[in-house]
């Protein structure tokens, strides 16, 4: 894997441009740009300055994806084109804020290399200093004690069970959707994704595998929203609930806690949600 680190100039003068700040606050056009590091051969080939308009289907993380000649198999993977993600393809996002130096950083975890020079030929405007690239591949312990932090996207799928935040059953048209987890729920939510209390149908609508870790103590849940524009009007934006959590967990299974970093955790990948950042425990217990 590859790890990114993208230092944004948000502004801190509200007199003078911020073409940063307004990029971030619309997460689409951020996962937009970010799949620009990711072009085909054939979309490098033809377009090497990057003047044709952007289209979806040339820019797969999973390399080699469009080279596939039926359209039909187009149409399908088109489908979940940014979906699949693993040590070998797609990436994950998170957009970290630093207080009082007027800038943020995203980090980008990919399965394979970024081209972050095509993807900003046209808008290095947007970044504060040239990208930084380096690769990922971290190996964990049976037992390893690690500090974490997450940005996730606690929802929950209503069925003809739920009750709402009242304690209320839900309206019809909320059946078979997704609402955010209640506030008084958020750390339990987290902790659903890891052992030992995990199984596979809670876990289902994650469609994840054995975490592979087990949460020690969360110590900073930060809540609120993010919001997404794909038609850039007022009847296309959508709010996302977002919670950062950091924390200490416990490595119980080396090789599955390493297909969870790399899978993400929880939805919402496409929006910036689900990377799980990882360090060693300082001071040690």
């Amino acid at each position: 894997m590859y790890l990114s680190c993208l230092l944004i100039d948000v502004g801190s003068n509200p007199d003078r441009p911020r073409p940063g700040r307004l990029w971030l606050r619309n997460l689409y056009r951020v996962h937009q740009r970010l799949c620009m590091a990711f072009p085909s051969a054939e979309r490098k080939d033809k377009d090497p300055q990057f003047l044709d308009p952007y289209r979806p289907m040339d820019f797969s993380g999973e390399q080699g994806l469009f080279t596939e000649s039926s359209t039909e198999i187009h149409k399908v993977k088109l489908k979940d084109v940014h979906t699949p993600r693993d040590g070998n393809q797609g990436f994950l996002y998170r957009i970290d804020p630093q207080l009082g130096s007027g800038r943020a950083v995203i980090l980008v975890q990919s399965g394979v290399k970024p081209d972050w020079d095509y993807a900003f030929q046209n808008a290095r405007h947007l970044l504060a200093v040239p990208a930084e690239l380096k690769p990922f591949n971290p190996r964990f312990q049976l037992n390893q004690r690690l500090r974490f932090r997450i940005l996730a996207n606690p929802v929950r799928k209503v069925s003809s069970r739920s009750l709402d935040f009242a304690g209320k059953p839900f309206d019809e048209r909320w059946k078979g959707k997704e609402v955010p987890v209640p506030t008084a729920d958020l750390d339990n939510w987290l902790q659903r994704r890891a052992e030992p209390v995990w199984s596979a149908p809670k876990n289902s609508e994650d469609k994840q595998s054995r975490p592979g870790f087990r949460l020690v103590e969360i110590t900073n849940t930060q809540s609120g929203y993010i919001y997404v524009n794909k038609r850039l009007d007022r009847n296309g934006a959508r709010r996302l609930r977002s919670v950062r959590y950091e924390g200490i967990l416990v490595v119980t299974d080396a090789d599955t806690f390493g297909k969870t970093l790399a899978r993400g955790i929880g939805p919402g990948k496409a929006f910036g949600f689900g990377l799980l950042s990882v360090t060693s425990e300082f001071p040690p217990p």
